[in-house]
Parts: C-alpha cells; structure tokens; sequence
C-alpha cells in the first residue's frame, strides 16, 4: 500500500513544471537550432540544467525541455539578449544556447 502511494505521488510530481518565466524574459525568442544570426551581437553561452528523475522515474521529456528553455530564456534577459539559439538537443535534463540580440 504503501509503496503504491509514493509510486503515484512520484508520477504526479514528475508532470509538474517549477520553473516559471521571469519578467522581461516573455521579450527573449527562441530560434531554430540551425536558424542564421547574421546581424546580430553574440552576448554570451548559457547552460541549463533541470532534474529529469525523480524518485527513478523518467519525467516527461517535453516539460523538462519546456523547463530547459525557460530558465535559459530568464538567463538571456538578464544578458540583455532578445534571441536564443540552442546549441545542443537536452540530454538527461541538460542543454546548452547561445544568446543574442538581434534586430
């Protein structure tokens, strides 16, 4: 019984999202990985990482590469960028980009 409990709460837990879009951070767009940034002004590298287990079980990998995103996104308006482009796909809750600011 017991055991079933902490499986359920486990499976819950792990379709929820904790990270939430700072202010400012709604202006930064994200482009396509291979998306050119000719024009614009290299502000710096970001990386991301969020937990993508929880109790052993695998989270969703949509909301961890939503989550992925978003953090980066609050990163890049804190850099004054407007624009990312991510360098790498997320692998085990981990991903990297590149912030701009393009016209």
């Amino acid at each position: 019984m017991r055991v079933a409990f902490f499986a359920v709460v486990a499976i819950a837990l792990s379709s929820c999202s904790w990270v939430r879009l700072n202010e400012g951070a709604g202006g930064v767009r994200v482009l396509d990985s291979g998306a050119s940034v000719s024009g614009c002004q290299y502000k710096g590298e970001i990386s991301t990482s969020v937990t993508n287990r929880l109790a052993g079980l695998e989270r969703n990998s949509i909301k961890v590469a939503d989550e992925l995103e978003t953090l980066a996104r609050n990163e890049a308006a804190q850099l004054g960028a407007n624009t990312l482009r991510p360098e790498s796909e997320p692998v085990a809750g981990e991903q990297r980009f590149t912030a701009y600011v393009c016209p």
